[in-house]
């Protein structure tokens, strides 16, 4: 009887302290769910864009309304803001094993936090430890022994780190030298900060093909494991997702199968892709106008100026592989004449992404308007009287939208890259950007077939439709890339 009365005590004691464990870890488990869908939820928001922080509070607050803790003390506790500690980071350390703290500092001393929205993409959220009043995590044991001696009360704190991260899928396999990279860090710009001055609207942009030195003007292979190139740029597709943060190049760009491929979107289908002239995947714009006559396999334009493709740019520069701004409307009186009839209407430079819509109008915004004005059909002089509608595709009529002469395409700092590019490791680029493509492309010697890979290419023509990024109008972000929310801690 003695020993039964010694060990009943006792033997209560550890069924009290098995509930208190049972409800420790329950609670534990529950918390940890909590502040998991918090921080995925506030990462979510942490786009690069002005507003991100501001986006992430609200979804902080939202996910917080009318959630409630139980079982941890006497009633439930109703969670506020006030039980958690939210900071935005610039970065993570690179092992696990250093910790961070609710600040936002880690075990070494380096803080990574941040209150840029531009910055940030990763939400650090911890439980904050009760006050004058119980919080979140605050847990009231049945056996006073529980843990942590004679105290009845304790504080559970879990923590979590989420990231974000963008990826994209519709783009075609290629990157961009950045233009308005220098060889001088100190002059040189990204992309999104030469969007947003207003520097790539209204220019015409060359590329060719990298070879061992690339730099401005230059394009190369982003690796792929596609079979046929050729219908991949056709069809606008790299057959896999790029992250926004890491490409890798590949060897192998031949220029013929690039050009075809775009060529496509022009109504002109040489060799192999004459087969696809009924296949939507390989449908042209719904504006081809391009300066030529008869033909559907190569581009060959007329002489006499009696059909006109949007004009080239001035001032040309191989150097940066890019042309002066359009500095004035009469820069659009010839084509307007000769292939609508009319004088021109000073179109307004809608893209324009400083938000002027009185300066000349870019080639994007006149091919546009042409479309949304119904002015695509309109007859060219004779005796070319060439229209913009594709007259080579047999399938279903063409539809503005999605544009076919727009393609994504990353851009990369081709000089900082070099050894990369040329090694085919991994790189992270410049950005991302939405181009116009606003010729066919030519051969060098177009008497030959546009197959023949000794007829020689000439360079693509582009204009910059928009960027990436806080500086864009956000329609390239919008339309293409996939956000992704994961949690890293």
């Amino acid at each position: 009887m003695i020993l039964v009365a010694i060990m009943l005590p006792v033997l209560v004691g550890f069924a009290l302290l098995a509930i208190d464990m049972s409800r420790a870890y329950g609670l534990h488990n529950d918390l940890q769910k909590g502040v998991d869908a918090l921080a995925l939820a506030t990462a979510a928001e942490l786009d690069g864009r002005s507003d991100s922080i501001t986006r992430a509070n609200l979804a902080a607050s939202t996910l917080l309304t009318e959630q409630k803790t139980k079982f941890s003390t006497v009633g439930d506790h109703t969670l506020a803001l006030s039980d958690v500690t939210i900071r935005y980071l610039t970065g993570i350390p690179a092992s696990d094993d250093t910790r961070l703290d609710a600040s936002g500092v880690d075990s070494n001393g380096v803080t990574w936090a941040s209150t840029d929205p531009k910055a940030v993409s990763f939400s650090l959220v911890t439980v904050n430890a009760s006050g004058l009043t119980d919080g979140a995590g605050a847990f009231a044991t049945i056996f006073p022994a529980s843990f942590i001696g004679s105290n009845d009360t304790m504080d559970i704190r879990p923590q979590a780190v989420a990231g974000f991260k963008q990826s994209i899928c519709e783009t075609i396999p290629l990157f961009m030298c950045n233009p308005f990279e220098t060889k001088d860090p100190s002059t040189s710009k990204t992309i999104q900060q030469a969007f947003a001055s207003g520097d790539t609207y209204g220019r015409e942009f060359r590329i060719l093909k990298a070879g061992n030195s690339p730099g401005p003007g230059n394009f190369g292979l982003l690796d792929n494991n596609l079979t046929s190139l050729r219908d991949a740029i056709a069809m606008g597709t790299a057959g896999t997702c790029y992250s926004r943060d890491a490409i890798t190049t590949k060897t192998g760009v031949t220029l013929g199968s690039v050009n075809t491929g775009l060529n496509t979107r022009f109504d002109l289908y040489s060799g192999s892709l004459s087969k696809n002239m009924k296949d939507w995947a390989y449908r042209p714009s719904s504006n081809v106008r391009k300066g030529q006559k008869t033909g559907c396999t190569k581009y060959d334009p007329v002489v006499d100026n009696t059909a006109l493709p949007l004009p080239p740019g001035t001032n040309y520069v191989d150097a940066n592989g890019m042309s002066d701004k359009i500095a004035a409307q009469n820069f659009w009186t010839s084509y307007w004449s000769v292939n609508h009839g009319t004088a021109y209407p000073n179109v307004p430079s809608a893209t324009n992404p400083t938000g002027s819509k009185t300066a000349p109008a870019s080639r994007y915004d006149v091919y546009q308007y042409e479309i949304s004005k119904g002015l695509v059909g309109d007859k060219s002089k004779a005796p070319t009287k060439e229209t913009g509608t594709p007259s080579c595709y047999k399938g279903d009529n063409p539809t503005p939208d999605p544009d076919r002469r727009l393609l994504n395409m990353a851009i990369v700092d081709c000089y900082a890259n070099t050894a990369k590019i040329n090694g085919h490791i991994a790189i992270k680029p410049d950005g991302y950007a939405s181009v116009f493509v606003n010729t066919p492309i030519q051969k060098q010697d177009n008497t030959k077939d546009p197959d023949d890979p000794s007829a020689g290419e000439k360079p693509i023509s582009l204009e910059i439709v928009d960027v990436d990024g806080g500086f864009a109008n956000n329609t390239l972000v919008d339309k293409a890339f996939r956000n992704e929310a994961q949690l890293y801690r």
